[in-house]
C-alpha cells in the first residue's frame, strides 16, 4: 500500500490516496473545493492508471462545493466500476442527489 498526502493545514481540505491490492481509496477531509486541484489531478491519474475499483471515505468532510462534486463525477465516469462512497455527510449527500451525481456512485449507508 502507498499513499499521497496533500499536506494541508488544519481546517483546510485534504486528499489522501491509498492504493491497496484490491481498491484505490480516496480519503477526503475538511473543506473540499478548488484549492485541491493538484491533489484531484493526482487522484484522477491514479484512478485511471490503476484500473482498481475506487472507494471514497468522506467521514471528515466539513464542506464540499461544486468543484468537489465535479471531481467525484469525473472519477465515477473514468473508473472501471461504480465508486463506493462511505460515511457521506448529509450536506454532501444532498449535493450529490441534487446534481444527479448520486446516480453515478454507490452511497453506502
Amino acid at each position: 500500500m502507498h499513499g499521497v498526502d496533500s499536506g494541508a493545514a488544519a481546517g483546510a481540505g485534504s486528499l489522501h490516496i491509498l492504493v491497496q491490492r484490491d481498491e484505490l481509496r480516496i480519503v477526503l477531509s475538511g473543506e473540499i473545493d478548488a484549492s485541491l486541484t493538484g491533489e484531484f489531478n493526482a487522484a484522477m491519474n491514479e484512478a485511471t492508471s490503476s484500473a482498481l475499483p475506487v472507494t471514497f471515505d468522506l467521514r471528515h468532510v466539513t464542506f464540499m462545493d461544486s468543484f468537489g462534486v465535479a471531481f467525484v463525477s469525473k472519477i465515477a465516469l473514468a473508473a472501471p466500476a461504480r465508486p463506493r462512497l462511505l460515511h457521506v455527510p448529509p450536506t454532501v449527500k444532498f449535493l450529490l442527489e441534487v446534481t444527479s451525481t448520486a446516480d453515478l456512485v454507490e452511497i453506502v449507508e
